[in-house]
């Protein structure tokens, strides 16, 4: 496949609501997204870092220049094979999976439209629809907390994650466990507690989660494992797992039980399918993370997450969970079951909404100039 022209778009899309989380607040959604063209075929990628370094080193800027400088001029009007071909030619590039994976994106696009088939079949996916849930940002008071929830399950989702923080954690979750003893909850900490927090932590053993995601250091993974021995239920990393090795690590050292994957954070859909194969062979939960992605992000995190061993609900969430207007023209809408459907066309299987890319377009540029 000669990879021929590539556009890179930089857009800044209105969050429908603000999300809090534990250390940042989102009210837009900046990145970068990829327009990548070959032998008659145009692929797109999204690269999930946005405008601030709070849950990644990467932004939108890093992410253009890593780019323009070092990715795209490694494999422009070179003839790729497969995405393990584009993997060898960007290898001397460190660091930077978010720019990495919003490529690789664009390439199992065009990979999987060569084919025929939908990215879904492409990677080895089966079923037509994902389980997904809905992840609840902090909220001002208890009392909002749960109105938002009650109105995100009236919606249809059957799976709720919240936010939490020190001081937002174990009467926040408490309450919504009350109000609903059988729902599917988990709580995400992103990072905001050390392992001095344990007794606080221990709380929430006896509200019968289904995980506590991330709650010590992003680049931790020794103190998760003391964390782990102290609880149980079962510990979730996220930010800590950046490839397979990592992985790897923090199950034979016991410092979590589940693993969040998203493919930005671990440098594509490739690692992040190695990543999935490890745990399906030891027998390791995995479910799919979410980055406020558009449509395009979207569609494939629901294709990786038809892979069998994505075996808990992602946070992938329906469009209009984020954005008024998504990027695609046909938004992904919840089914009543808890589920989005998998697009059958070939490639990512989404059609991209022309104008709204123009409406939302802060910059655009072609390679080769």
């Amino acid at each position: 496949m000669k990879i021929e022209r590539i556009t890179l778009h930089h857009i800044n899309m209105p969050l429908a609501s603000p999300f809090r989380t534990s250390r940042w607040v989102e009210n837009d959604r900046e990145c970068v997204l990829v327009e990548l063209q070959a032998e008659g075929l145009t692929g797109w990628g999204e690269c999930v870092a946005t405008q601030n370094c709070t849950y990644s080193y990467e932004t939108v800027k890093t992410n253009w220049l890593i780019l323009e400088d070092f990715l795209l001029p490694a494999i422009l009007g070179k003839d790729l094979a497969d995405i393990a071909a584009y993997r060898a030619a960007i290898s001397h590039v460190t660091g930077h999976p978010m720019a990495k994976a919003g490529l690789e994106m664009a390439l199992w696009d065009v990979f999987a439209q060569a084919a025929g088939v939908s990215l879904s079949r492409f990677l080895g996916g089966e079923g037509d629809r994902v389980a997904v849930g809905v992840s609840v940002g902090i909220q001002p008071t208890t009392a909002a907390l749960l109105e938002k929830v009650e109105g995100y399950l009236a919606q249809g989702y059957r799976r709720v994650k919240l936010k939490i923080k020190p001081g937002r954690d174990v009467a926040d979750t408490a309450a919504v466990r009350r109000a609903y003893p059988d729902l599917m909850l988990q709580v995400d900490a992103n990072s905001a507690y050390r392992l001095a927090d344990a007794e606080v932590l221990k709380a929430l053993d006896d509200l019968a989660l289904l995980l506590i995601e991330q709650p010590l250091a992003h680049d931790d993974i020794f103190d998760h494992a003391k964390l782990q021995a102290q609880l149980q239920t079962p510990l979730c990393l996220d930010e800590s797992i950046t490839s397979v090795d990592h992985a790897r690590w923090a199950l034979e050292m016991d410092a979590c039980r589940i693993i969040n994957i998203k493919p930005g954070r671990v440098g594509g859909m490739f690692e992040g399918k190695l990543i999935h194969d490890y745990c399906l062979a030891r027998g390791v939960p995995v479910w799919m993370g979410g980055m406020l992605e558009t449509g395009i992000g979207r569609a494939a995190n629901i294709a990786l997450a038809t892979l069998s061993g994505f075996s808990l609900p992602g946070d992938i969430s329906a469009s209009a969970r984020y954005y008024r207007q998504d990027l695609i023209t046909e938004p992904f809408v919840l089914n009543p079951d808890s589920t989005l459907s998998v697009p059958t066309a070939p490639g990512l299987g989404v059609t991209i909404d022309k104008q709204r890319l123009q409406q939302v377009r802060q910059r655009r540029q072609v390679y080769p100039q």
